[in-house]
């Protein structure tokens, strides 16, 4: 076994900085440095395998790797390019990670249990630059976009959350940023993850959650994948989108919704639009009719957000009965409709959220406020 380095938190950094995160590197690139060093190919195959297949978090574990490989791996890179600066655990069995990149940028991510299922929801930037006028992720705009690795590591470090034997079930990429702001950084990651040799998990069985971008939505189409597509719709009408989601000003609900049904067409999956319920805003029964109306004949799916108050922002959760009666009124169009189940809150699980809170407070004093529920198990009003 390599001896382990007790390293403050200023030379682990200054270590991240100066090494290669192993999952921003190709499999290529990798079998490459290896047999530059004088070792076979197959032993990269053999390191990747540990981390993604058997939860490695260093090199020193690997014992079937040579002694000098891994330490000459030890030099030059590491197996996690960021690390994990808060891990919070709710009542309800739901883990949130912050973690903390190289540059001392913050991401976060969740992992939600429900019987047999384990979602997890994953971020594509720090923070987030549409603007969308309740939500935490977006306060400070976008700072930039997540590499492959950084990305990927958020899946790998929530599946190593689970008990041995146990594997993630589904994926949301509905964390901080617009998904598609970084799509061919988010591509190259979920191939990975999708692929017989990375977690071999179903493309049906991910979804990318969009604010809507649609020359970007039309991209994703085309790559031939089968991936699920949510819109964070939020509105249904020009004008109260362009109040709630200012970037709709630049785009136009009307282009969202016809790019969501070129996808349909080339993919033939049901596209689910977010809809996040705001008392007074975008939750009475005239916005249910428009929404009812604006969906009408298109085969989608309407998810409900009932938003969780975030302190300094003035927006408010909806009643249970202006919920009901949503919904309601949006399935006597013909809709299919379901309402989305809270998770975390006890831990400021919702997108932004913790992220804020910590970087906001030196005592880390929790703040009851989410931007909306953590995507999770949507449940039906019967």
């Amino acid at each position: 076994m390599l001896p382990i380095h007790d390293a403050t938190p200023e030379e682990r950094r200054t270590s991240t900085i100066a090494r290669r995160p192993l999952l921003d590197a190709s499999a290529e690139d990798l079998r490459t440095w290896v047999e530059a060093r004088g070792h076979k190919a197959f032993r990269a195959r053999q390191v990747r395998q540990w981390v993604i297949d058997r939860r490695a978090e260093s090199f020193e574990g690997m014992t079937d790797v040579p002694l000098a490989l891994r330490r000459q791996l030890d030099e030059e890179w590491v197996v996690f390019g960021t690390k994990v600066a808060f891990h919070g655990v709710s009542p309800d069995g739901t883990d949130k990670l912050l973690l903390e990149c190289a540059d001392g940028k913050r991401i976060e991510c969740v992992l939600m249990a429900e019987d047999r299922r384990h979602t997890i929801c994953i971020s594509t930037q720090v923070g987030c630059g549409m603007g969308c006028v309740f939500c935490a992720s977006g306060l400070k705009g976008v700072e930039r976009n997540l590499s492959k690795g950084e990305i990927l590591e958020q899946v790998i470090r929530l599946r190593n959350l689970l008990p041995a034997g146990e594997s993630l079930t589904n994926i949301v990429v509905m964390g901080m940023g617009e998904s598609l702001a970084n799509l061919d950084n988010l591509i190259a990651a979920l191939d990975v993850v999708c692929s017989p040799e990375g977690l071999g998990m179903g493309q049906r069985r991910v979804t990318i959650s969009t604010v809507g971008l649609p020359a970007k939505i039309r991209e994703l189409a085309a790559l031939d994948r089968q991936y699920h597509l949510a819109v964070s719709l939020h509105a249904p009408t020009e004008a109260l989108r362009n109040e709630l989601v200012p970037v709709n000003e630049k785009i136009g609900l009307t282009a969202v919704l016809e790019a969501a049904d070129d996808y349909f067409r080339a993919t033939g999956r049901q596209v689910t639009y977010e809809y996040v319920l705001l008392h007074g805003l975008n939750d009475r029964p005239g916005d249910a009719e428009a929404l009812g109306s604006r969906l009408k004949g298109r085969k989608a799916h309407v998810n409900l957000i009932p938003y969780n108050p975030v302190a300094g922002l003035p927006f408010e959760r909806p009643t249970p009965e202006a919920i009901r009666r949503f919904v309601e009124i949006v399935r006597g169009r013909g809709i299919s409709v379901t309402v989305r189940k809270t998770k975390g809150r006890a831990i400021d699980a919702a997108c932004g959220q913790l992220r804020r809170r910590l970087d906001e407070s030196v005592s880390a004093v929790p703040i009851s406020a989410a931007t909306a529920d953590v995507p999770g198990t949507a449940i039906g009003i019967e």
